[in-house]
């Protein structure tokens, strides 16, 4: 990940014809151009959102498990969460879908998760995003 950030702060220095050691943060900010971690979160969500409304390959969508449908969890508040399964190896079992999914889609606002539509959602979701990336209120 930190040569396509580097990428990325390469790309926002040479739109502002900046030096090498001047300060990335602004630039970015001021391009609306997420971080790659956020970007990855993106990217996540957007694909659980499809899984979620039956838009996806099935083959991934079976991947998502509500809370709601464990049934010893069914009265609990995290009830509209997805449920997210203990990896088999920590290193590399954490960047699978079905542990990484449900985990991105767990992090978002209520707000954000219910969005009716996938462009809602995508503003909504960006908007999440850039707020954690770049610290605003």
């Amino acid at each position: 990940m930190a040569r396509l950030q580097s990428v990325l702060h390469a790309a926002a220095r040479l739109i502002y014809s900046k030096w090498k050691y001047e300060h990335i943060t602004l630039l970015l900010r001021e391009l609306q151009w997420l971080s790659v971690p956020e970007r990855i979160q993106f990217k996540l969500a957007v694909l659980v959102f499809h899984c979620l409304h039956g838009t996806a390959p099935p083959y991934l969508a079976d991947q998502l498990q509500p809370v709601a449908a464990l049934e010893s969890c069914r009265r609990l508040r995290s009830s509209a969460r997805l449920d997210i399964p203990r990896a088999r190896q920590t290193t590399i079992g954490d960047c699978a879908f079905y542990v990484a999914g449900p985990r991105v889609w767990n992090s978002l606002s209520s707000s954000t998760q219910s969005a009716p539509s996938l462009l809602v959602f995508r503003r909504l979701l960006i908007c999440e995003l850039f707020h954690r990336c770049y610290d605003l209120c």
